[in-house]
């Protein structure tokens, strides 16, 4: 494993202990060339998976990528960093699992927005701003008020 303060490759696992949800291994590593500590996380990756987005371009599939937008969605919201892990988790092993090595990335950001829609009201709209690229006003305003008629229908049942 490379050092991020002096890029050598040379480096000692100090500790490695699961993480609290299981999902992962956790690392203490140390730098033989400068002694500095670092952290590193070892997760399961069952395949290889392209995400065709826009225009046709293709990229592979990349967990810290997608664990940043549900923490930009989230952020002052009160949502727990162990609750975005066990969302990113299961929307990445709803991805690796789904038996196809593309996926387009309209079937992700609709796999966060159900997630966020289950979490926080505020995260979701935050994410589909983004993802449905709100232009005006109205288009919050729109969205915001669909958001609510489906959260007073659910508590009337």
């Amino acid at each position: 494993m490379r050092c991020p303060f002096c890029a050598n490759e040379d480096s000692q696992v100090k500790d490695s202990r699961p993480t609290e949800d299981n999902a992962s291994i956790r690392r203490r590593r140390q730098c033989a060339s400068c002694g500095a500590r670092f952290t590193t996380f070892e997760r399961v990756q069952l395949r290889e998976v392209t995400v065709v987005k826009s225009g046709d371009r293709r990229q592979g599939f990349d967990r810290g990528k997608l664990e940043q937008s549900v923490t930009l969605a989230c952020r002052k919201r009160g949502v727990s960093q162990e609750r975005i892990d066990q969302l990113v988790s299961g929307i990445q092993r709803q991805v690796e699992t789904a038996g196809e090595s593309e996926v387009a990335s309209s079937r992700i950001g609709e796999l966060v927005m159900d997630g966020l829609r289950q979490i926080d009201s505020v995260a979701y709209i935050r994410f589909a701003s983004v993802y449905r690229d709100f232009s005006e006003a109205r288009d919050f305003e729109e969205f915001a008020s669909a958001v609510q008629d489906v959260g007073a229908d659910a508590k009337d049942s």
